[in-house]
């Protein structure tokens, strides 16, 4: 992102999820996605180790942030200089291991955490894959969402490609997942604590309508909003529907279920 202008942080938040603007940080966030190897900056996919970490050091200056873990040093930086965000349209995932619960007690914890680690590595790399933005990866649950000025046009095709593509990998590695798609208006940005530690994150009723179609998933369901379907110019033909009333939701959500690739 060129940060030589931030006068209005919430149009520059807006620009670079939503337009072609700062074209030279999203081609350098696809070229470092392509660098081995994970953990990463979730903002601008710099690798933090091996030959991937030694190059972005070398010849970016970044590094792993020792105040915020999950961002490079210049990412931490620029989201602590130049807080703030706006309201984006946008696609988001949410996806959640389901029965974790049961299956932790059937699995010592060593084997138990094999499991998730599992399930928070393939997602990442399907969601790295379509230019879609990790926005957390906590207990057994993964969040992930998508806008036009980095995934392009299509960023609702992608998301649902990638919902697809994780259920195919998660059924292969035998772990029952549930996915929930929806796309619609949020407020994306750096948000902080008083202490000073910055994240990237979205909020808003539409962010919590996609959790909350993730928690009616079954496992080895994909759950997407008719408004998502619409919004990628997919048909709903042969598809289950269903009409249902989620948690702090007024009206009922029409949702069609999707099959896996």
């Amino acid at each position: 992102m060129d940060r030589n202008d931030f006068s209005d942080v919430g149009k520059v938040w807006g620009e670079w999820f939503t337009s072609d603007a700062y074209t030279v940080d999203k081609r350098l966030r696809r070229l470092f996605r392509l660098l081995p190897h994970d953990p990463r900056c979730k903002f601008c996919n710099a690798p933090f180790q091996g030959v991937g970490g030694k190059i972005v050091r070398i010849l970016y200056g970044k590094q792993q942030s020792a105040l915020n873990p999950r961002f490079c040093n210049l990412c931490d930086e620029a989201s602590r200089r130049f807080p703030g965000g706006a309201e984006v349209e946008m696609s988001m995932l949410f996806a959640d291991v389901r029965g974790s619960t049961e299956l932790s007690e059937q699995m010592s914890p060593t084997e138990f955490s094999q499991l998730i680690n599992r399930f928070f590595t393939l997602s990442s790399k399907v969601i790295n894959d379509e230019d879609g933005l990790v926005e957390k990866l906590a207990g057994d649950a993964v969040a992930a969402f998508w806008g036009s000025g980095f995934a392009g046009p299509d960023y609702v095709q992608r998301m649902i490609r990638a919902a697809r593509r994780m259920q195919q990998a998660m059924t292969k590695e035998k772990i029952p997942v549930g996915l929930g798609l929806h796309a619609g208006v949020a407020y994306f940005g750096a948000m902080g604590t008083s202490d000073g530690l910055v994240n990237l994150a979205a909020i808003g009723d539409e962010v919590n309508l996609a959790a909350r179609l993730a928690s009616e998933a079954a496992a080895g369901e994909i759950i997407v909003s008719e408004q998502a379907l619409a919004k990628a110019g997919m048909t709903a033909d042969g598809l289950e529907s269903r009409s249902l009333r989620l948690k702090g939701i007024s009206e009922q959500v029409p949702v069609r279920v999707l099959p896996a690739l």
